[in-house]
């Protein structure tokens, strides 16, 4: 598969109608600062097609984008910021709640985690809630580039023991040099592929 088209749609404060609504839908989360926009432009060959920011916490919508012509890419608000008060954690958490209980079109969602550290409480929670309502997820581990291939297996154990998960399951990914973009394109691509369900 490769991604010949890539737009930005809408950003959302609750999850709703947007112009195109139907197609399936992929989802990106994961904690602040972990490279989400970084690998939604890495995997469309367009660096600004996503904010990316070095400030924690930049993405506070649900951001959509249409990838050619056929599929939603929807980048969720980063969690376990901890520089934003209560009120507004709860206003991320249920904007998170509200999305995944309502996106019929929803067929899959990518978990980012930093490969370079041990998931967090709420990597775990996100892990538990994915599994417990039967959605389908795919953990990749962002900024592989700064761990030497011969040693990420090391840094992907902890990762495999805390989210419930087998080595060979994880994408490894660095939005600098490009590492994971075709496995993480060809899981994409088998995503899509996957007959409806009744």
């Amino acid at each position: 598969m490769e991604i010949n088209s890539a737009d930005f749609i809408t950003s959302l404060a609750a999850y709703g109608d947007f112009p195109g609504r139907g197609l399936p839908q992929i989802a990106v989360v994961g904690k602040s600062n972990v490279g989400k926009s970084t690998l939604i432009n890495r995997l469309c060959r367009r660096n600004k097609l996503a904010r990316t920011s070095s400030t924690p916490g930049k993405t506070r919508l649900i951001n959509i984008f249409l990838i050619n012509q056929a599929f939603h890419l929807i980048d969720l608000p980063g969690y376990g910021f901890a520089k934003v008060d209560k009120k507004e954690k709860l206003r991320w958490g249920t904007m998170m709640q509200d999305y995944f209980t309502t996106a019929e079109e929803l067929k899959h969602v990518l978990c980012l985690v930093d490969i370079r550290h041990e998931p967090t409480e709420d990597d775990r929670t996100m892990n538990r809630f994915l599994r417990e309502t039967g959605i389908p997820f795919t953990v990749v581990a962002t900024k592989a580039d700064k761990i030497s291939r011969g040693a990420r297996s090391k840094y992907l154990a902890p990762i495999c023991r805390a989210l419930l998960v087998q080595p060979w399951e994880i994408i490894c990914f660095s939005g600098e040099d490009g590492t994971g973009r075709e496995q993480l394109l060809e899981t994409v691509e088998g995503i899509l592929a996957e007959p409806e369900e009744k």
